[in-house]
């Protein structure tokens, strides 16, 4: 699921090695891929959501080393990024199996979370455009999400990570119903996409990230 909150103007013309391997900076900003060392970090801006918010229907924080479990299984296919400020990593996205069947290879599923302190400064969408450029590298050509959501905001749980994907260009496609109980309620979730490349009768295979 998926809480967010720079924007990189060259990112239509430029390819992925622009973007991840030349490793942009903006205002002491650089995207770059994750790697497990980060999950200490990333473990960390994660564990408020689960304790604070029902962002994330978990109710444990993950060990690290469950943590970069996680990380590996992400890695063997799909982009895996953070963002940085000042040295210190304050946001992450990483994409997955939407699915899981061959006929859906074209398709993802991605998240990301930005620390706590950090939202609604731009990282988000800088985050967001840098995975959707990798993701078109790779072949990809549909992008989805899974967000909390309810009608009625509380402490818990606000629209605005519906709002911020809306922004981006995303499309609500479904709603599943007070499936979540977290906090002594429910709360609902709700399905976005947004299509990111063209579709042919002849699709060639999705090319696997880590060899980009």
């Amino acid at each position: 699921m998926a809480q967010v909150m720079f924007a990189v103007h060259m990112a239509a013309a430029a390819d992925i090695a622009d973007i991840i391997k030349m490793k942009i900076q903006a205002n002491d900003i650089h995207i770059r891929n994750a790697t497990l060392a980060d999950a200490d970090r990333i473990v960390e801006i994660y564990a408020y959501y689960i304790k604070n918010t029902a962002i994330t229907f978990e109710y444990d924080v993950p060990t690290v080393e469950d943590f970069q479990m996680r990380m590996k299984h992400v890695m063997e296919r799909y982009p895996y990024l953070v963002i940085e400020k000042g040295g210190i990593v304050q946001g992450y996205t990483y994409a997955g199996s939407y699915i899981g069947r061959a006929a859906c290879d074209w398709s993802c599923e991605v998240s990301i979370y930005l620390a706590h302190d950090a939202v609604k400064c731009g990282m988000g969408r800088m985050l967001y455009e840098a995975m959707e450029t990798a993701l078109k590298d790779m072949g990809m050509v549909n992008v989805y999400a899974s967000i909390a959501y309810s009608d009625t905001e509380d402490e818990y749980l606000t629209k605005n990570s519906l709002q911020f994907h809306e922004h981006l260009g995303y499309s609500k496609i479904g709603e599943f119903y007070n499936c979540g109980y977290k906090f002594g309620r429910w709360y609902s979730l709700v399905w976005v996409g947004k299509s990111i490349g063209e579709y042919k009768e002849d699709m060639e295979p999705i090319r696997l990230y880590c060899n980009l």
